[in-house]
């Protein structure tokens, strides 16, 4: 399973990154730490829509009855905002990721600056698959 920060972890490491390079390699780095999607689990069916980047998403439930994430993409830079979009909802009920606001913390994060309209529009395809997978799996 990734080793990724928690909220409060990932907010901090991004105010210490000095420029948006930076905060872009820190971005590739969680990216990275994704374990691997196995080729089988790249699907239509796991496909996001929405994303100028090919971006799959799998959710299941763990046994304490949090939500497993696993993704990929075929860009470093996606695989590192769909890293972030774990590390926001990891540890939550299926019920808990559905009522979460994680605007707030993107707001944290200066994602607005960071991104390009087209990325923006990417990642809020990521979250609202994320909501909509979770509402499936209550």
């Amino acid at each position: 399973m990734a080793v990724l920060p928690d909220k409060n972890k990932l907010v901090k490491n991004f105010s210490r990154c000095a420029n948006r390079e930076e905060k872009y390699l820190y971005m590739i780095e969680l990216g990275q730490r994704l374990d691997v999607l196995h080729p089988d689990l790249h699907t239509k069916d796991n496909l996001i829509a929405g994303c100028q980047s090919q971006v799959w998403l799998v959710m299941g439930i763990k046994e304490d009855g949090s939500v497993s994430f696993c993704g990929d993409s075929d860009a470093a830079l996606v695989k590192g905002l769909l890293a972030i979009v774990f590390a926001l909802y990891q540890g939550m009920t299926p019920e808990e990721v559905v009522s979460f606001d994680v605007r707030p913390w993107f707001e944290q994060l200066d994602m607005a600056r960071q991104l390009t309209p087209s990325r923006t529009q990417g990642l809020e395809a990521m979250i609202r698959t994320v909501r909509i997978k979770a509402g499936l799996l209550m």
